[in-house]
């Protein structure tokens, strides 16, 4: 049979399928299996399909496929009591112990003398019997632990002690069970009503570990407590409690999503209707706690923070954008109310915190960035400009409120509002107001405007003078620090060009000075003290400012110490300064030849400041990271909050990566929690930010023991990141230290390789191998060096119709000494744990031999090393190879180097990566 028509015979393919099986190789087997049922035509034939399938799931521990597949076996063969077994033994896998106890006594009535029946058999009633004594003891537990905490008498320490296990016992899927079933919610629904935070709380976690994964369950929550309770109880005062309640509509809003996309659903799971109905409920309560006065300001952030969690699009590649639709059309003038809210103001609106605006600002960019069509866009638009279009001085000044909030958010539409007739008239105006409050709130909206290219022109030409005026003359500092920001966010127009600046010399760091007077002074409110950030966020492209800041201990000390603060707002003013003192930014270098073009057409040439040069850049990393940098950095990454954006993020990783440039630094960096802080930057973030705190991971991963900076599980979370470097997109440097850190990693243990195989990173660095520069390529055969301990990898090696041995061989003869090391190295490996492999050898390459004794030959000694190996595992392998061998000069090198007594290791360990080395 041709190889075609073996590819089109599914019992060819199934038996492919089995020999894969029994060689070890369950993933192939499982592709070889799903291949043979496409073009399997017979019921009995699938039937054996479905149940070997079966068998390869089993041995995955991927249960739910493994009993589905028995279950469609079955229905194609009822009395097939293979398939039968295995969904028995997938069914214990998954805890439904009635089920497999059902399947495993029809097996042992077909076949009553085979032994493994008769053993699961036994197994499952062992199992069955422990479950009903653990739940009759669950049961009087749970009923003792709900009268203690009911009991207004009980002595406290007791209550405290029912509560906590309550709420452990709630984690456990056989207690959460029992406390549902025996009136739980019910007597959780007293519990919240308690008046003792502690019991509330512990209430609360105890409805987590109800809800965790649990679609059935939640649904039955939401309706019996209602969520007019627990809006009520995120709404309260107390931000412990109500910050527990937004972590338990967090869980409900998952369990409710996840159950929708759930594709397998158990057999012994009741058939749910479509949670939509709960899930738009969550939502409408969320909307109505926007605007009411009864809501905490903590809980009103905790719901805008649901909202922005839970209504966009994960992925845009998701067509249904109907949530968002369905929200802006229910609550966007509600969203509005809370974005236009002057608290000063008598009767201002619902409480707010610091926060607030921020919040509201990320959650209108992120409904208006869902949107589909300019029709829906064209409606966000109206239903915004419907809002600002008041008349009154009040209406006015909450209508400048949303027009800042808009300009930070969804800046399009803040912008329109902004051109509305008579809006910025009524801002210039209303800076020039003796009320303190129209003035700070005029100047806000001056100072978002000033950012946003359609009004910058207009703001620099008329706004300068007026923000001068109210900075030397107003008697407030509220008024007179945010005068001061927007002078300089005006005067920080020409960016990092050195020859584009907005003031006369010396101007900006005047402003620079009186900002960090500001941000030391503890006296002043944290808002004031955060608006001089942002000033410094501005200022700071100036490479003057820069040195005088990172000269002032107190200041940065200060500015670290407002990013670990309650006060949100403040983390992207802090991460953008950061980026501008540590250059972490991009800079594109201009073509020489242009720059000459442009200078004799006398064109405008942006110019680099001198302090701005690689070595003022090293010392000023040097002075941020003794001011305790990296732990504020932690702190920032370590927030739940809507004001750690993404571009936020982006900032924190440029900054990162520019901390750990220098290989010294690396374990301070890792000290202080850098590390693990990397982690969701590299999952979480823009496509640059990823990039980024990649990258930094990598560099970390090169010179550190990985085990140490990443302990834990925390180590297998690094392999993606890596993998995420071995792409076009990326530059060489990128692919170079991702392949270094992904060797380290690979030397470390088999889990740790079968993970990088897991994340397909195998072909990418099969395909560096052939890179042309030199150290890439060097690089890449050191990692495969280090994975062909993996099997899988040497089942590769193994397959025919390839070069992969040939390219090994022919690197050995290379004359680049990493390279052949690698090579050499990979080739010894192989050859000892496949010795099958040593026959192919002499069929690569007529040249093989001459290349065996030069590795024998050469100087280094580790080349010699592993030619030896090479040399012992072909002589071992077959005796054909071992006389040509003899009879070759090959015997008399090994007689000069046997008095040489020399041995080394020849994989890669993280202490032997250089990190010096750089990729042009």
């Amino acid at each position: 049979m041709s190889v075609s028509e073996r590819e089109k015979d599914p019992a060819a393919v199934k038996e492919e399928g089995n020999t894969l099986f029994k060689a070890g190789d369950i993933q192939g087997a499982v592709c070889c299996y799903t291949r043979a049922l496409k073009l399997s035509d017979t019921q009995a034939e699938s039937a054996v399909l479905y149940r070997n399938r079966s068998a390869c799931y089993l041995k995955l521990e991927e249960y739910n496929k493994a009993e589905a597949d028995a279950s469609k076996a079955l229905d194609n063969d009822p009395g097939d009591v293979k398939a039968r077994f295995r969904r028995a033994q997938a069914f214990q896998k998954l805890g439904r112990l009635d089920q497999a106890f059902l399947d495993a006594q029809r097996c042992a009535q077909l076949e009553p003398k085979n032994k493994a029946f008769q053993d699961l058999l036994r197994q499952l009633g062992a199992q069955i019997q422990q479950k009903s004594v653990q739940l009759n003891s669950t049961d009087a537990r749970v009923q003792q632990m709900f009268s203690l905490l009911l009991d207004g008498s009980a002595n406290e320490s007791d209550r405290q002690k029912a509560a906590q296990n309550l709420v452990v016992l709630s984690r456990e899927d056989a207690g959460a069970e029992q406390i549902f079933r025996n009136d739980g919610v019910k007597l959780i629904q007293k519990l919240l009503q308690s008046k003792q935070e502690d019991v509330v709380l512990s209430a609360l976690r105890t409805l987590v570990g109800l809800c965790t994964g649990h679609q059935s369950r939640t649904m039955a929550i939401v309706n019996e407590l209602g969520m007019e309770q627990l809006c009520a109880v995120m709404g309260s005062g107390a931000s412990t409690v109500s910050l527990a309640a937004c972590h338990l509509l967090q869980v409900m809003f998952e369990a409710l999503t996840e159950g929708m996309k759930r594709e397998i659903r158990g057999k012994d799971e009741a058939i749910l209707p479509e949670p939509s109905k709960e899930l738009r409920s969550m939502l409408r309560h969320l909307l109505e706690m926007m605007p009411a006065a009864n809501v905490s300001g903590p809980g009103r952030d905790n719901a805008i923070n649901l909202l922005v969690k839970q209504v966009p699009r994960k992925s845009l590649k998701n067509p249904d954008n109907s949530l968002t639709l369905w929200v802006i059309d229910q609550g966007l003038k509600k969203i509005l109310e809370v974005a236009g809210t002057v608290p000063e103001l008598s009767g201002g609106g619902p409480p707010l915190t610091d926060n607030s605006h921020m919040s509201c600002s990320v959650l209108l960019s992120k409904l208006y960035d869902d949107l589909k069509s300019d029709n829906e866009r064209e409606n966000f638009n109206k239903l915004c400009e419907e809002y600002v279009h008041r008349s009154g001085l009040d209406a006015k000044l909450r209508a400048i409120q949303t027009v800042s909030v808009l300009l930070q958010g969804p800046s399009d539409v803040g912008n329109r509002t902004l051109e509305m007739s008579g809006m910025i008239d009524a801002v210039i105006s209303l800076c020039a107001s003796e009320d303190v409050t129209h003035q700070q709130v005029a100047v806000e909206a001056l100072i978002h405007a000033a950012g946003k290219a359609k009004r910058a022109s207009f703001i620099t030409a008329n706004g300068v003078a007026l923000l001068k005026d109210l900075y030397k003359k107003s008697e407030n500092d509220r008024i007179r620090v945010r005068a001061l920001v927007g002078l300089c966010k005006l005067g920080s127009a020409g960016g990092t060009d050195f020859s584009m600046k907005q003031f006369a010399e010396g101007s900006t760091l005047k402003l620079a000075k009186q900002c960090r007077k500001w941000l030391c002074n503890e006296s002043l409110p944290p808002t004031s003290r955060r608006w001089s950030v942002e000033g410094l966020a501005y200022l700071t492209f100036d490479a003057d400012v820069k040195e005088d800041l990172v000269e002032d201990k107190n200041a940065l000390l200060a500015m670290c110490e407002l990013a670990k603060s309650e006060d949100k707002t403040v983390l992207f003013a802090v991460g953008s300064t950061l980026v501008n003192c540590t250059n972490s930014y991009e800079v594109e270098k201009p073509d020489p030849q242009m720059v000459e073009l442009a200078k004799y057409a006398k064109q405008h040439v942006p110019e680099e400041h001198p302090k701005d040069a690689p070595s003022y850049v090293e010392k000023r990393l040097g002075k941020l990271l003794e001011a305790g940098v990296v732990s504020a950095l932690v702190c920032m990454v370590k927030q739940e909050s809507p004001a750690l954006t993404e571009a936020c993020r982006e900032c924190i990783a440029r900054v990162f990566l520019a901390l750990v440039e220098r290989q010294q630094d690396r374990g301070t960096v890792v000290a202080q929690g850098g590390g693990k802080a990397l982690i969701p930057l590299a999952s979480d973030n823009t496509d640059v930010g990823k990039i980024k705190a990649a990258q930094a991971l990598a560099k970390i991963t090169i010179t550190s023991n990985p085990e140490i900076a990443f302990p834990g599980e925390r180590i297998y979370e690094v392999v993606r990141p890596l993998n995420s470097l071995l792409s076009l997109e990326c530059t060489l440097l990128q692919n170079f230290e991702a392949l270094m850190a992904l060797t380290n990693l690979a030397g470390i243990s088999e889990r740790l390789r079968q993970k990088i195989i897991k994340e397909k990173a195998v072909p990418k660095i099969e395909g560096y191998m052939f890179e042309e520069h030199e150290l890439v390529r060097a690089s890449a055969t050191e990692c495969m060096c280090n994975l062909v301990l993996s099997t899988e990898v040497q089942k590769l090696y193994l397959a025919t119709g390839n070069d992969r041995l040939k390219l090994l061989v022919l690197y050995c003869g290379e004359e680049d000494e990493r390279l052949r090391k690698a090579a050499a190295g990979t080739l010894a490996m192989l050859t000892a744990e496949q010795p099958e492999l040593c026959a192919r050898i002499p069929g690569t390459t007529t040249h093989w031999l001459e290349i065996v004794q030069a590795l024998l030959l050469s100087e280094i000694s580790d080349l010699r090393h592993r030619g030896v190996v090479i040399v012992h595992n072909m002589m071992q392998a077959e005796k054909s190879l071992a006389d040509t061998l003899m009879e070759s000069e090959v015997l008399e090198i090994l007689s000069v180097l046997a008095k040489g007594g020399e041995g080394n290791q020849f994989w890669y360990g993280w202490e032997q990566a250089d990190p010096e080395i750089l990729v042009s």
